[in-house]
């Protein structure tokens, strides 16, 4: 039997089961051997992390030309406009090349249900933040966050709620639990 196993992973755990430096990993949360990570978030971000042991399915959601959706909250830095916006969902140019979110939305403010950072996000009195909802059908390393920083608007907070037809609903920070597995793993 194989497992599928959704957790909301917090900020500061890297997205591994061991480190030589001594920092948080998966395996501080969790206890089911050979399972691994379907993709990535970096320590810095939190939310949706999805575990297998399917090495089929882990490919089907992480695989480029599989084009799985995810969708990330994104806390920016200042107020973006339409244009950019707009800028977002065409085409940003990143080092690796060019790189566009499939949906941008700039919300009215942040999520009721979203919990605490900690350690909390730093605040400019003189600079306002804002909430997007942003979905993106690559991973490229920091991917979010430097498309966020290319259009002038440097990414806060990032929290990861779909990926593919998963989400991360209403599990807190550091909570797991078993899926049922929604696509093919052939």
């Amino acid at each position: 039997m194989s497992h599928l196993i959704a957790f909301n992973k917090p900020f500061g755990v890297l997205s591994q089961f061991t480190d030589a430096e001594g920092r948080a990993t998966l395996a501080d949360y969790i206890d089911l051997p050979g399972i691994y990570p379907a993709g990535r978030l970096d320590r810095d971000s939190e939310g949706l992390l999805l575990l297998t042991d399917n090495g089929a399915l882990q490919s089907r959601l992480t695989e480029p030309a599989q084009q799985t959706a995810k969708v990330y909250l994104v806390q920016v830095e200042g107020v973006p406009d339409v244009a950019a916006l707009r800028r977002l969902t065409s085409k940003v140019q990143l080092r690796d090349g060019p790189a566009r979110a499939t949906a941008a939305e700039l919300l009215a403010r942040k999520p009721g249900w979203l919990w605490r950072r900690t350690p909390p996000v730093r605040q400019r009195k003189s600079i306002p933040t804002s909430w997007l909802r942003l979905t993106i059908t690559e991973g490229r390393n920091r991917q979010v966050r430097r498309m966020t920083a290319a259009i002038g608007y440097p990414t806060l907070r990032l929290v990861r709620i779909a990926i593919g037809p998963y989400q991360l609903a209403r599990l807190q920070p550091g909570e797991s639990r078993e899926l049922a597995a929604r696509l093919s793993a052939d």
